[in-house]
């Protein structure tokens, strides 16, 4: 029974990954650095997404729009500001500040919100560009290690040398892709999210916008 091993044996013999590491050149340090970046952002982002899913609370929006149309703002206050929910926070901010400018209020809460779901997202793309690109880099001097080993003359007594130029150039750039590729589906994953997230929010805003004028065109509560 063949049992896994760390080691990566199908793509250089019996070589480890720190031994891999040490043959892709001095450009995997900076591959490195780009995966720990890329990789920290990611993890940071899904705590982050676990967090707020946790806590969302449609049902508790939903509450207060009714408050709201019932025109009990001060019930509505007292049910969102109980909410972990961002939307039902952006709805308590609005509210607050209804006397003043709702609208505006309602904008720069939804703007702070969703700010906070785009953190990281120019890391990542940075990463994902940078990635590829690194190896490429590891690919230009490998290749120029090889040559340079061949302008010796001797080939036989250079083929160390040459063999580790090349090595050097598949090892960079297959890091750097993987790093890319990798780090992409989850990049896509938190720009879906972002969007959802939009569409909460402006599906909060219009319904709030024609509570509000629903409830001023509506004729008062008899007394």
């Amino acid at each position: 029974m063949i049992t896994p091993s760390l080691n990566l044996a199908f793509l250089l013999g019996d070589a480890t990954p720190l031994q891999l590491f040490k043959e892709g050149g001095p450009v995997m340090w900076a591959v490195l650095v780009v995966f720990l970046v890329g990789y920290t952002v990611v993890i940071e982002r899904i705590f982050f997404l676990a967090r707020e899913n946790g806590s969302r609370q449609p049902e508790v929006v939903e509450k207060m729009l009714e408050k709201v149309e019932a025109r009990d703002i001060e019930g509505a206050l007292a049910i969102g500001k109980k909410s972990k929910d961002y939307v039902a926070r952006i709805l308590s901010y609005a509210l607050t500040n209804k006397d003043l400018s709702m609208s505006n209020a309602f904008i720069r809460a939804a703007n702070q919100e969703i700010a906070r779901f785009q953190q990281g997202l120019a890391t990542l793309d940075t990463v994902i560009t940078a990635a590829p690109l690194l190896g490429l880099l590891g690919t230009v001097t490998g290749m120029m290690r090889t040559f340079g080993s061949l302008g010796s003359g001797d080939i036989s007594s250079a083929a160390g040398q040459i063999t580790g130029g090349v090595a050097e150039a598949l090892i960079a750039t297959c890091c750097g892709l993987a790093i890319a590729v990798t780090v992409l589906f989850p990049y896509n994953i938190l720009n879906a999210r972002v969007e959802a997230a939009k569409h909460e929010v402006e599906d909060a805003s219009n319904a709030l916008e024609i509570i509000i004028k629903k409830s001023e065109t509506a004729p008062p509560f008899p007394q």
